[in-house]
């Protein structure tokens, strides 16, 4: 089992400890809860060590991951992230990524974490001769801090104006409490905030350097609980939850982030015809009006029959209901339309409800 520069400093805090994608991660440190609301409130400051980082150098670069990406990066502009899913031929998704483009030969890609290996296989399986392909991910620690004080928080140890530091956007070489990092104003929980990347060997110092700067706002070390909870209120989807090999980027709504229109990439045919045709199955919001949480594979029923699955399910702790995203055939995805989740054998009402769950509180 992997554990992050930070593993100590976690079980220090008393943190609950899990499994997760082949490392050890916190789940919680004073309670799921208590955490999900010090984002949406104050700031929470998430280990996402795990995540992994991949350089992309080379005369070809910007060719090579516009093949590889259902989005389009050749309008991008230097210091700018863009999000991505990247497929397999048949339009199935390889997985869901961040590009940061230094310049037009060179570029970060940052990657689900239980993906690295299978992400970087691929990726050097498709690269040509005038691309070097490097896995950085040993080196590099990530933290994110998230919430409307992140800001506030930050700025007391970084050496740069964050206002200048826009959404989508990064800096390279800012000093963090005298640490080099990379900054990027991107998160997965529907806050402002920051994701900040360090070589693993600092990254204690600007844990501890982030934890003493946000004492005042009663800045709180969040875990995997409420990082799953705020992120599904934010409706942004989980690989191996709403994107999957079997998941196209159409089913599970993502249809700006393909570029049909680009030219030739992977999975592009296949996407293409799942658009002419029409999908057969979507992702969907769900609110539950009989009591009961839906987890992920509760099956979704419409008198008796099945229809699809739940993805993702959870108690909203904003929301104070319980929610879910759900693959489900379009024919039921309306607004409105009220279906049965089956949890622990009984059939419990749901309605289906627009997403996001949660308006988003990006900073521009």
């Amino acid at each position: 089992m992997k554990k992050t520069p930070l593993y100590e400093k976690h079980v220090s805090l008393g943190a609950k400890m899990i499994e997760f994608g082949g490392w050890m991660m916190p789940l919680q440190y004073t309670g799921i809860l208590e955490e999900h609301e010090a984002v949406r409130q104050r700031a929470g400051l998430f280990d996402v060590s795990h995540m992994g980082e991949v350089m992309i150098r080379g005369r070809g670069a910007t060719e090579f991951i516009q093949k590889l990406i259902t989005n389009d990066i050749s309008g991008m502009r230097e210091f700018r992230v863009l999000y991505s899913p990247m497929c397999y031929p048949d339009g199935g998704t390889v997985d869901d990524l961040l590009v940061y483009k230094f310049d037009a030969e060179r570029y970060l890609l940052v990657v689900n974490a239980a993906n690295i290996q299978k992400d970087v296989q691929w990726i050097e399986s498709h690269k040509p001769h005038d691309v070097e392909v490097e896995d950085l991910s040993e080196q590099y620690a990530q933290l994110a801090l998230q919430g409307p004080k992140s800001q506030e928080v930050l700025q007391k140890i970084a050496d740069i104006p964050l206002d200048s530091v826009k959404f989508f956007r990064f800096a390279d070489g800012v000093s963090i409490a005298g640490v080099s990092a990379l900054l990027s104003r991107t998160g997965y929980t529907g806050e402002d905030g920051f994701e900040i990347y360090v070589p693993a060997d600092r990254a204690l110092k600007v844990w501890e350097a982030i934890m003493d700067a946000g004492e005042e706002f009663h800045v709180m070390p969040a875990g995997l609980g409420a990082r799953d909870t705020l992120r599904l209120e934010a409706a942004l989807p989980l690989y191996d939850h709403e994107l999957s090999p079997d998941i196209s980027p159409l089913e599970a709504g993502l249809d700006r982030f393909v570029r049909l229109d680009k030219a030739d990439f992977i999975g592009r045919e296949a996407l293409l015809k799942q658009k002419e045709g029409g999908i057969s199955r979507k992702l969907v919001g769900l609110e539950m009006i009989d009591k009961g949480i839906p987890r992920q594979g509760y099956e979704v029923q419409v008198k008796g029959r099945n229809i699809g699955y739940i993805t993702s399910g959870s108690f909203s702790p904003t929301l104070k209901k319980n929610i879910a995203l759900a693959l489900i055939d379009v024919s039921y995805a309306a607004q409105s339309s009220h279906v049965d989740v089956i949890v622990r054998n009984k059939a419990l009402k749901a309605e289906v409800v627009k997403i996001p769950f949660y308006a988003k509180q990006y900073k521009k």
